[in-house]
């Protein structure tokens, strides 16, 4: 079953309060029972209908896509919007490297955000749109403000900002998620330290001279 339109998808306060539901139990129900979870069982979790559920998602692909796009947005959302904030007042670029980096690490490693990681690595293949998913709403939703805050800072002199990203993201984010990957979780302490001098050493290989 295809992604409900925009103009098709239920509309109003009751169903708003039927949608909330419907992810809630379907984050829910992923976790605890894997990708393969009967739409019927969410449903049932939510007190709606099975019909309901693809009149409002499409697809349980379309709801998980959803369910993503909601915990991340809880767990990183905010990082975003004040990213944006310190850029309109021209805080510095380490200012903004570092407390942006501190929300990554923040939101990424909240536990059920690193369990839904791991289902998506594991439905990847079958489902490459959850992957995208992710990207979409982890990511890349910082690498355009991200750039725009380096192309801004005149000590900076980057040749491919694609790969700069990348790399920031190596550097600050990625070894929390590889740790992750094993069940393991970086201490605290170390977590800075990799922030901090991450920030440091990637705007010291871009600056000028």
């Amino acid at each position: 079953m295809n992604e409900p339109s925009t103009r098709n998808r239920p509309s109003g306060e009751r169903a708003s309060r039927k949608h909330t539901a419907i992810i809630r139990a379907a984050r829910e129900q992923f976790l605890q029972h894997g990708f393969d979870v009967g739409v019927d069982r969410i449903a049932a979790e939510a007190g709606v209908s099975k019909v309901t559920v693809y009149n409002h998602f499409g697809s349980k692909e379309g709801l998980f896509a959803e369910v993503i796009g909601d915990a991340l947005e809880q767990a990183l959302g905010e990082t975003a919007r004040t990213m944006g904030r310190r850029l309109q007042e021209d805080d510095g670029i380490r200012e903004i490297l570092t407390a942006t980096a501190r929300g990554w690490v923040q939101g990424i490693a909240q536990e059920e955000v690193l369990a839904l990681r791991a289902l998506i690595a594991a439905e990847a293949r079958r489902f490459p749109q959850l992957g995208r998913a992710w990207r979409e709403q982890g990511p890349e939703r910082f690498a355009e403000p991200l750039a725009a805050a380096l192309r801004a800072c005149p000590e900076l002199e980057i040749p491919d900002m694609d790969v700069a990203i990348i790399q920031f993201y190596a550097l600050v984010l990625y070894p929390h998620v590889v740790h992750s990957t094993y069940g393991d979780r970086l201490p605290p302490a170390q977590a800075e330290q990799l922030i901090e001098r991450g920030v440091d050493m990637f705007l010291e290989y871009y600056r000028n001279g």
